[in-house]
């Protein structure tokens, strides 16, 4: 077994090899990684819920709805009964806002209904003190 180092000067001696010796650089370099990994804190990642109880009371009757639609040509029914203006659509609004228990609005406004039937209801319903709105069927818009 031999091993061949290079050819010498002529004087018989071999050259010196001059590279770096990198074994122990990539010790160090490993030593400090698994400090490193060793140092940093675990990370939690905890999310905090509030879970109901087991003995949470069953849920009560669900609040009463109107149905409001509005037809394509801004005809309003009020849970299936045409109201004639909007004088009687707002004394109607009036009397549920000041009711002992407000029902909740659901407003179910015509795909081809112009965007001004559909406010006028949204703004006399908001004015009068009507809290629970809700636009219904939206799905139709959608396309």
């Amino acid at each position: 077994m031999g091993m061949n180092v290079g050819q010498g000067s002529g004087s018989g001696d071999p050259e010196v090899v001059v590279d770096i010796n990198t074994t122990p650089l990539i010790d160090v370099m490993l030593v400090l990684l698994i400090m490193l990994i060793i140092t940093i804190p675990m990370q939690t990642h905890a999310v905090k819920l509030d879970m109901p109880n087991a003995s949470a009371p069953p849920p009560g009757q669900p609040p009463p709805s109107i149905d409001l639609e509005i037809d394509f040509d801004g005809t309003i029914l009020w849970n299936g009964e045409v109201v004639p203006d909007r004088a009687a659509l707002e004394q109607r609004l009036t009397a549920e806002a000041h009711s002992a228990e407000p029902a909740e609005l659901h407003i179910r406004p015509n795909k081809l209904v112009e965007y001004k039937y559909v406010a006028t209801v949204l703004a006399s319903a908001q004015r009068l003190g009507i809290t629970q709105i809700g636009l219904v069927g939206n799905e139709q818009f959608l396309q």
